[in-house]
């Protein structure tokens, strides 16, 4: 039998990037390959903004198939960040200008440093916002910072909606972090068919995740044009069919995602979850003007762990403080559309895929996240009509 390396390197042959038609070891999109005695396999996989994100799973698949080889790990680089800057050299016949930085003197090319008066590159074209009518209507459901619930609030919203007859889907667009796959108890590759990504279904919703692609303990370290990339193949290349409503779970803060699933097309709205305490309410704030700088109407606020219910005498205790969510609304001129009680059956049905709205519906945490699904299509019904 060949050994490993040769079979590696001949499996990875096999792989084309749909883009240039080569394959991607002579495309050169392959580093640092490494392997254990026991059969792990570590590597770098060169994507640029314009390449198929699947090529991701391909190459993982092509290497899972081989004798030998007990685990895969594909880390995603963008070239653009890899490759070293050229040595730049001040002419032999007089000495370097004191603005320009002088070449390792090791006799052989060297990295230089970074030349501050070289002319900045041109900024990229930002792509005019592409309009996606089989969707339905675009929500984001965002947060102003991680731990306050959002996926959570996203995820019973999406089953919510299903229950009231929609067609829905959800997509995560929480590169770094993605939890869909947990939280709705779905995880494998998805097919394609007719060059179109097949979504996975769950508790009649369709989903769509970057965990589906990668490993689950790989991190993403993508910058910006990735993050773009892969958010526009999941709109455009994922066979969605029609839907009513498309909810996009948003990673935390105001960064790259959010201006990226804005720029690539029309959201119709956004929903803002906080939780009570200042700090939280604080970073919503920030999350509430993103969305109206970029002309996205802020359907509302929802209050996660609003308070939790005491089991012998069923009134509330603040546990995370009270009026958070009521004084963002009141401070942007916005409704509260829910408050949501602190569950623990909420984080055990996030941790095995079992969302509440489903697995306990007469609770009153369900009962009040299936009347957020209805204030929202009541306020997209009024901003955009039936």
């Amino acid at each position: 039998m060949q050994p490993l390396m040769e079979r590696i390197t001949g499996a990875l042959a096999t792989v084309r990037n749909p883009r240039t038609g080569a394959d991607v070891m002579a495309a050169d999109m392959v580093r640092d390959i490494a392997t254990t005695v026991d059969g792990k396999v570590r590597l770098t996989l060169l994507l640029a903004a314009d390449d198929d994100a699947t090529l991701v799973r391909d190459v993982r698949q092509a290497i899972e198939a081989l004798a030998g080889v007990s685990d895969v790990r594909v880390d995603v680089r963008d070239p653009a960040q890899t490759e070293p800057t050229p040595a730049r050299r001040a002419p032999t016949s007089a000495p370097p200008a004191m603005n320009q930085p002088q070449a390792p003197a090791t006799g052989g090319m060297g990295r230089a440093l970074p030349v501050m008066d070289a002319a900045p590159k041109a900024p990229p074209k930002v792509p005019e916002p592409v309009a996606y009518p089989q969707l339905g209507r675009i929500i984001a459901v965002s947060s102003g910072k991680g731990g306050v619930g959002k996926s959570t609030v996203a995820v019973n919203l999406a089953v919510a909606l299903a229950k009231m007859g929609k067609r829905v889907g959800i997509m995560d667009a929480d590169i770094y972090g993605p939890n869909l796959p947990l939280m709705l108890g779905v995880d494998a590759a998805p097919s394609v068919v007719d060059e179109k990504i097949i979504p996975l279904e769950a508790y009649g919703i369709k989903v769509m995740s970057i965990g589906f692609l990668i490993e689950k303990e790989q991190p993403a370290i993508w910058r910006g044009p990735i993050v773009m990339k892969i958010l526009t193949q999941f709109l455009k290349d994922v066979a969605w069919g029609q839907l009513d409503y498309f909810l996009v779970d948003m990673p935390p803060g105001t960064g790259d995602a959010q201006l990226s699933l804005v720029q690539a097309t029309q959201v119709h709205g956004a929903v803002i979850v906080t939780t009570p305490q200042q700090v939280s309410v604080g970073d919503a704030l920030r999350g509430v003007k993103m969305f109206e700088r970029t002309a996205v109407p802020v359907l509302g606020i929802v209050e996660n762990m609003s308070y939790f219910e005491n089991p012998e005498t069923g009134k509330p205790i603040a546990v995370f403080g009270t009026g958070g969510g009521a004084r963002l609304a009141a401070e942007t001129n916005l409704p509260l559309i829910g408050q949501v009680p602190l569950d623990p059956r909420i984080q055990e049905g996030g941790d095995t895929g079992r969302p509440i709205v489903d697995a306990e519906p007469t609770s009153r945490a369900a009962k009040e996240l299936e009347a957020i699904a209805q204030r929202v299509v009541e306020r997209l019904v009024g901003i955009y009509g039936a």
